[in-house]
């Protein structure tokens, strides 16, 4: 039974060394126009604007959808992927385009998978305005679904993380639950089990919980607080609040308690309490960084869409720690 991300197919260091290699061959790349700094989203100056485009995919939480038998909300998945982080530059999502590719056409599954993009356009306030279906049968098991948005903002109305400074207050903003990060890992230690009860649902339901969507709240927050940063918690877990600033740390005093099926996964996979934190969102789908004296206020607003709490503060130093697990984590790659 594997007990780290890695055992179970997926290392994320060599992720990181293999996307660094990507980025040193476009280093040469000449830009067509003013490219703008950001962590979690691409963005050019377009006059007093910027454009901004992310993509992403719903990954293996694909195969975990056909083997239970709904695929009605990865669609959701897909977009959320991409629109949460798409809203932690403070950009507005604006238009999806999906891509779908398929061993071969299924017109059943196609409009399972519609209904979830659907909904997902809506909970996003964004329109879906094309895509692409491709049947590769030589290269594509089952099928694997992605999407690219596109939005906008205002140049001086970015968030950039450059603001974020010791002693700031990080806000906590509640998961649904794993989201669409770590399901290689979790197929592995719970495969077997979808089918059993767990709670008001069961195994496998409760694992196709869709992305939370957080674009009406954080653009909701942003428009009323100087926001310092904001952080999606994906891939990597916690540690992706120090792409905001690598060079500060980050203690998680009071962490998000995290729902019961991570304590599943856990036990099921005899994994380490450092591995959890570093694969999965533990019951945090957002994390944002204002200054003390908007802390009040910025929770207040946050709390009017989801469930949110204080989670900790920007301290010196380097990495993540989080109590009272007394847990550490070195920076984001």
């Amino acid at each position: 039974m594997p007990g780290t991300y890695r055992e179970s197919g997926v290392d994320v260091e060599l992720e990181f060394q293999a996307i660094s290699g990507l980025l040193r061959s476009l280093e040469d790349v000449t830009p067509r126009h003013g490219i703008i700094s950001s962590h979690f989203t691409g963005m050019i100056e377009f006059g007093d604007y910027a454009l901004s485009l992310c993509t992403d995919g719903v990954g293996t939480k694909v195969i975990l959808a056909r083997d239970v038998g709904k695929l009605d909300t990865i669609g959701i998945d897909c977009i959320a992927m991409n629109v949460n982080d798409m809203i932690c530059a403070g950009v507005r999502p604006l238009a999806f385009v999906d891509y779908l590719a398929m061993e071969r056409p299924s017109p059943e599954e196609t409009e399972q998978i519609g209904k979830g993009l659907a909904r997902g356009a809506e909970l996003s306030d964004i329109s879906v305005i094309g895509g692409e279906t491709a049947s590769l049968p030589e290269i594509v098991k089952g099928f694997d679904l992605a999407g690219t948005c596109l939005g906008y903002a205002r140049k001086d109305r970015l968030i950039t993380g450059e603001k974020v400074s010791v002693g700031d207050l990080i806000l906590g903003i509640e998961s649904t639950g794993p989201h669409s990060n770590g399901y290689t890992l979790i197929r592995k230690v719970l495969g077997s089990r979808y089918g059993e009860e767990f709670g008001d649902s069961t195994v496998g339901e409760t694992l196709l919980e869709p992305t939370g969507i957080y674009v009406k709240a954080i653009l909701d927050l942003v428009e009323k607080v100087d926001v310092h940063g904001i952080a999606h918690i994906t891939g990597g877990g916690y540690r992706n609040v120090t792409r905001l600033n690598p060079g500060l740390g980050y203690r998680f005093s009071t962490p998000i308690d995290p729902q019961p099926i991570f304590g599943l996964i856990k036990d099921a996979g005899n994994i380490s309490t450092s591995e959890m934190y570093r694969t999965f969102n533990m019951g945090m789908g957002m994390a944002v960084v204002v200054s003390p004296e908007h802390g009040k206020k910025a929770l207040n607003i946050l709390t009017d869409h989801h469930r949110a709490q204080v989670v900790g503060e920007v301290i010196e130093g380097e990495g993540i720690r989080v109590e009272p697990e007394l847990l550490t984590l070195p920076k984001y790659m």
